[in-house]
């Protein structure tokens, strides 16, 4: 069994004789001397065989990519190579076996790899062997550890939820599975633990905690897979304050013993509404100033065309960078907003006199409000949008964070966190033409709001929160609902009768007449928190076998077609 990892060798083993595994990265011939660059998980320990040895024909026809065993003894290096955690030290072989060899490889295993990403997802298990993928997967282990160590210490027991569940709806798209035994019916794969959670309060068991497998059918993104892991919470006989405190122990924790970074508790909270108002998305980043402007006043009797009769003008001051944007370059944010739903962007420029789409639509007294108003300075770049609120702060929200990025705002390394509290507890879906739980609907209401529930669901917030890190929706819960008549209240607004109650959830609202506690919890997605750690913005990073945005696996193969027989036994046919 191997027992010593490359990178944990260094000057104080010089005179050890050790046995190292692993992958030959680089093969170098300098004047009879073969130097090897033998790479393990750790890292990369040089091995050094002179013409004399044994082994030395061999040691020449070693590729890269060869996997081999090597003894000898530790000895001072003459050229030290400081970028290397081993570059001190080398291994004067005096025992070489060759364990397996390798096929020329498609691509380069090294950080600066120019292979498309397509490529590598179909020979995954080669990219696996960069730094640049492996570290991930050791941060990812290494949070995961921290996580648990951190929870059982607050008293969180590890509890396993089934993957084979009910399919409900008020979510996602569920992936369904066919059942053999109950021809015709479907189990679905969890796109949350979210009711075993609120039966295991139910239960009795108070603290709850598991790093779960989630499952949605829905289209994918950078930051979002089909299948996904998340760190699931429930504690019973908790307020919102009482989670929130829980959750801001266990970030603190992570950031400590992962970056070495003390988090400023308690972390700020801002209001769902106000996120929306000041920065067009309820996940703002806040590592760099630019709120969106409200300026609906100076407009309220205005003259020009544009802004007459539009429900909401708003506008982005960037700072000191009037002539950082051309007009072409103007016109490229003017379409990139407009796959938001916004027409396009006006601007002015301040200058020595004051330029651009809208200085000679303005009137003097509107301009110079606007210059007072927002403390408009010389060089200073304004934006507007306008038209309905939604789309308006929707639209700017997103052109702020790609000017944040453009611009370089702020500092890769830095982290800015907060609350986002009181969500609407509904939105109402055009495509359903109804109201819809923002969340789910098990998130208790506001109790002010209650009473609202049926007759004024516009204006019906809940006690939902999520923790937002760097524009990233990291984690959410609620406190829920354990009053039965509250959650009849709720299923009634959501337009649920008797039969679909019955039929979706009526295992779980038995439950809810034996005893519920009050309860709540928090979902992170651990996915994103490692996206956040280690630095990257493509999901696909951090896990060790992904799919691609079109959900398939390059590397198995899969989703592919299946025997007939196997469809036989199901009792499926496929519908040409």
């Amino acid at each position: 069994m191997k027992k010593i990892f490359n990178a944990s060798l260094n000057m104080k083993d010089v005179g050890a004789e050790v046995e190292v595994y692993g992958w030959v990265a680089k093969k170098r011939n300098l004047g009879g001397l073969i130097f090897i660059d033998l790479r393990d998980r750790s890292g990369i320990v040089q091995l050094v065989i002179r013409p004399e040895n044994e082994f030395y024909s061999l040691a020449e026809s070693l590729k890269n990519e060869y996997v081999i065993k090597a003894t000898g003894k530790i000895v001072e290096r003459e050229s030290k190579n400081k970028n290397l955690a081993t570059g001190e030290i080398e291994i004067e072989i005096e025992n070489l076996e060759l364990l397996n060899t390798s096929l020329d490889i498609p691509f380069t295993i090294d950080d600066d790899t120019t292979a498309l990403e397509d490529t590598r997802l179909k020979y995954r298990y080669l990219d696996l062997r960069r730094n640049a993928i492996k570290e991930k997967l050791m941060l990812r282990s290494r949070v995961c550890s921290v996580i648990r160590n951190y929870l059982e210490k607050q008293n969180f027991i590890e509890i396993e939820t089934p993957i084979l569940c009910k399919s409900t709806p008020e979510g996602a798209r569920d992936f369904l599975v066919p059942s053999r035994m109950s021809k015709g019916s479907f189990y679905a794969l969890p796109q949350s633990p979210q009711l075993f959670k609120q039966l295991s309060m139910i239960g009795g068991l108070e603290r709850y905690y598991q790093i779960a497998r989630c499952f949605r059918d829905e289209d994918l993104r950078a930051d979002r897979q089909p299948e996904f892991t998340q760190l699931d919470m429930e504690m019973s006989f908790v307020d919102e304050e009482d989670v929130m405190n829980v959750t801001e122990g266990l970030i603190a924790h992570i950031f400590k013993e992962i970056k070495g970074i003390d988090i400023k508790l308690p972390i700020m909270k801002m209001k769902y509404d106000d996120a929306i108002k000041d920065y067009g998305s309820d996940k703002p980043d806040l590592r760099f100033e630019m709120k969106i402007n409200d300026v609906n006043a100076i407009f309220k009797n205005t003259e020009f065309e544009m802004f007459k009769k539009e429900e909401e003008i708003s506008c982005l001051v960037v700072k000191n960078s009037a002539n950082k944007y051309s007009r072409k370059m103007l016109d490229s944010l003017s379409e990139f907003v407009k796959t938001y739903g916004l027409k396009g962007i006006s601007y002015l420029k301040i200058e020595d006199e004051v330029s651009g789409s809208l200085a000679k639509g303005l009137s003097e007294k509107e301009i110079k409000e606007l210059k007072d108003t927002l403390t408009l300075e010389k060089n200073d770049l304004v934006l507007f949008g306008c038209g309905k609120y939604s789309i308006v702060k929707t639209a700017l929200g997103a052109l702020r964070v790609k000017l944040g990025k453009e611009l370089e705002l702020y500092s890769k390394d830095s982290y800015a966190l907060l609350w986002v509290v009181d969500f609407p507890a509904f939105e109402y879906s055009e495509e359903e033409q109804r109201f819809v739980a923002t969340h789910h609907p098990f998130t208790m209401p506001k109790d002010e709001d209650v009473d609202k529930l049926l007759t004024d669901k516009a204006n019906c917030y809940s006690k939902a929160y999520d923790i937002v890190i760097n524009g990233y929706e990291a984690g959410g819960g609620s406190i829920r609902i354990h009053d039965g008549e509250v959650q009849k209240k709720m299923f009634e607004a959501l337009e649920l009768n008797e039969e679909q109650i019955k039929e979706k959830f009526g295992f779980f609202v038995e439950a809810l007449k034996y005893g519920t506690p009050p309860h709540g919890g928090i979902a992170f997605g651990l996915e994103r928190w490692i996206m956040i750690l280690s630095g990257t913005d493509n999901i696909r990073d951090v896990i060790a076998f992904p799919k691609t945005a079109s959900g398939n696996d390059l590397m198995s193969e899969c989703p592919n077609t299946v025997d007939k027989v196997q469809l036989d036994e199901l009792g499926i046919k496929i519908k040409e």
